[in-house]
């Protein structure tokens, strides 16, 4: 039987080298997972935050054609405790034309944190008699 030629110690072991260019590439993969993992985080969490603007005021403020003078106050309930608002319709001077002033208020801050005009059409309009289309009553 032949024996076995000598085993080089260099092929028993990693050479310290190798061992940190191991360590190097686990640590830059487990902070690149982390900080992806962090940024998910922060993105779900804006997401769950809603933005509370004056156009949501708006939409409930033209969901009918009918439209009253005078101005009206309320707040979003559990929805947005922070947030007030507060707005008025008035008859422009034109066909029809009715102007909303939407003023969006958060609890804590001096000026307004939106603000909005809009112009609606109503057909029931006392002005309505120029140019546009008349509606019998």
């Amino acid at each position: 039987m032949k024996p076995h030629p000598p085993i080089r110690r260099s092929a028993l072991a990693f050479s310290l080298l190798e061992v940190m260019i191991a360590v190097g590439i686990f640590f830059m993969a487990v902070f690149t997972i982390l900080g992806l993992v962090s940024a998910t985080l922060r993105n779900a969490r804006a997401l769950q935050r809603v933005e509370i603007e004056a156009s949501m005021v708006a939409a409930e403020v033209t969901k009918t054609n009918r439209f009253t003078e005078g101005s009206e106050s309320g707040d979003f309930g559990d929805f947005a405790r922070d947030y007030s608002y507060r707005y008025e319709t008035y008859e422009a001077e034109t066909n029809g034309l009715w102007r909303a002033d939407i003023v969006l208020e958060q609890r804590g801050l001096r000026q307004a944190a939106d603000k909005m005009s809009i112009l609606m059409y109503s057909p029931e309009s006392s002005k309505n008699s120029v140019g546009g289309p008349q509606f019998r009553r």
